[in-house]
């Protein structure tokens, strides 16, 4: 029986939430039966063997709903394989460069025993909601900056790391 894996993302816009599908496309691809949820709306972990987190950057922390759903099932999550993504930058640097976990997620996976953390390029477009989005929309500085292949990439190891595993 193929792993069980939870991909759970917090999101205010929608762009978090496509990557999540993203990444649980490859997964289910890749044979693993995959759930994909927006981190809020999970009771529990329990009955995952494996958990993808994700949220998306704002002024430095990670969407509420990310942050939140890590601390609620922090003891079922340290029993578990877990990779945590952040998306956010609205230029091109996470395509160039691997950008660190900001603290509070650089926090979280040592506390988790987390085996991975990615940051992928944001989406802002038209319609964001929020007074900030709205004002770096009206400077120029919104765009789609999230690399598909890269992120597919990410999720084919993770599936392959957990092929690798024993359930």
């Amino acid at each position: 029986m193929p792993p069980n894996v939870l991909v759970a993302y917090g999101t205010t816009n929608g762009s978090t939430a496509q990557i999540a599908e993203a990444v649980a496309g490859v997964l289910r691809k890749d044979g693993l039966s995959v759930e994909a949820l927006p981190a809020q709306s999970v009771a529990s972990v329990a009955s995952y063997d494996a958990v993808v987190a994700g949220g998306g950057l704002y002024a430095g922390r990670w969407q509420k709903h990310a942050r939140r759903f890590l601390r609620r099932h922090r003891r079922e999550l340290a029993e578990r394989p877990l990779w945590l993504f952040s998306s956010g930058p609205l230029d091109a640097s996470a395509s160039e460069r691997d950008i660190p976990p900001v603290p509070g997620v650089k926090k979280a996976m040592a506390r988790l025993d987390a085996r991975g953390h990615v940051t992928f390029g944001g989406c802002l477009e038209e319609g964001a909601r929020g007074w900030v989005a709205r004002m770096i929309l009206k400077n120029g500085k919104g765009g789609d900056f999230r690399d598909f292949a890269r992120i597919e990439e990410w999720a084919a190891e993770v599936a392959e790391e957990l092929a690798g595993e024993k359930h």
